[in-house]
């Protein structure tokens, strides 16, 4: 099909690619006008100190997991639950209701409610700024905590196994006598090499008793040191868990301090939603797809006019055209040979000259002779 003939078959359909759009726009614009009037407001949350540095949403992307993530503490069922017993909005309805939108590409969010009842709006953006926030920072407090607390009894079950290694074993602090023995052994052997030198056989002898009592308490005390030290590496370890832990914990606080709603988030004045520009945002998109809906049924239409058009006319050129048996005989008849108009047909002379019913040979026998025969 051309153009033109698009043209033709959208002329002939335009009552209905006319009346499908207005039907819809004005179904919708009746939507519009005739629901109750809602209210609507906005609370802006502005933590620039919750992004960057040591927080835990830092990097380049961080504004972007900042908004992110607060989208989905907004509608977090534990959210909802808690803003819905704070103000005793339906949970479904705060979950239609509720949107979030980034200004622009920084940290800042904008948080807007839509109700019927203009009292739980401003309300309702409170509650969930608050609990929202509280969801995304102080349950870090709480986890921080929690590893403090396990870090503090990693720590202690360590120094208890230690207490108990040193009286099963009847000896305080092994590691530190035995490297003082070790350096006692050291020094004993220096001064009796010393008197051994000078001749002072009794100061030897003395000093290779004392040597002889520091190599027994090297004896004693070395098989049992790895498992001293063993317990030592745990505790120390244990306690630089702590430390960490303890600092996870103070970032935390001061995070939640940080996202303290009194001093990050508010809430603007509830307006009633313009009816104009939500009846333009509604019935514009809406005549456009009636009008979608009017073109496909237009095609659908052609189609099937032109289906029927086809089956028609097949049925109606049968009756027009001749049986095969009827002109069979007469196209079966052979085509004079002679030359056509008798031009040049020679004339049989008779007696009484150039008869009217003379016939050229190839005519065949006369049908009168034929009779004067019979």
């Amino acid at each position: 099909m051309e153009i033109i003939d698009y043209l033709r078959v959208a002329r002939r359909r335009l009552w209905l690619l006319v009346a499908v759009p207005v039907l819809a726009a004005g179904a919708a614009a009746a939507l519009v006008l005739l629901a109750p009037t809602r209210y609507a407001a906005t609370a802006y949350v502005a933590a620039p100190a919750l992004v960057g540095g040591d927080s835990q949403y830092s990097g380049n992307q961080a504004a972007n997991q900042f908004v992110a993530a607060f989208g989905a503490a907004v509608t977090a069922p534990t959210v909802l639950a808690e803003v819905s017993a704070a103000t005793g909005v339906d949970v479904e309805a705060l979950r239609d209701g509720l949107t979030v939108t980034q200004v622009g590409a920084s940290s800042q969010l904008e948080v807007s409610y839509q109700s019927t009842d203009r009292a739980v709006v401003a309300p309702v953006l409170g509650a969930t700024t608050e609990h929202a926030l509280s969801f995304l920072f102080s349950s870090q407090v709480e986890i921080a905590t929690g590893e403090v607390e396990s870090a503090s009894a990693d720590v202690t079950a360590a120094t208890r196994a230690i207490s108990d290694w040193e009286k099963a074993n009847k000896v305080s602090q092994p590691d530190r006598v035995y490297q003082a023995a070790l350096s006692e052994l050291a020094s004993l052997r220096q001064q009796r090499l010393q008197m051994q030198a000078v001749g002072n056989t009794r100061g030897a002898d003395a000093a290779a008793d004392a040597i002889a009592d520091a190599q027994r308490t090297l004896d004693e005390i070395g098989p049992k040191l790895p498992d001293y030290q063993a317990l030592l590496a745990q505790r120390d370890a244990a306690t630089s868990a702590l430390a960490q832990a303890r600092g996870r914990l103070q970032a935390a606080r001061a995070q939640a301090q940080a996202a303290d709603p009194a001093k990050v988030t508010s809430v603007g004045p509830v307006r009633e939603v313009d009816r104009m520009r939500l009846l333009a945002r509604t019935a514009l998109p809406v005549a456009g797809a009636g009008l979608v809906v009017a073109v496909l049924l237009v095609a659908l239409l052609e189609l099937l006019s032109r289906g029927r058009g086809a089956a028609g006319a097949g049925p109606a050129s049968a009756p027009g055209s001749a049986p095969p048996s009827a002109a069979g005989p007469a196209s079966a008849q052979p085509e004079p040979t002679g030359p056509a108009d008798g031009v040049g047909v020679p004339a049989t002379v008779g007696a009484g000259g150039v008869g009217p019913d003379a016939r050229t040979a190839g005519d065949g026998p006369d049908p009168g002779a034929a009779g004067d025969r019979s």
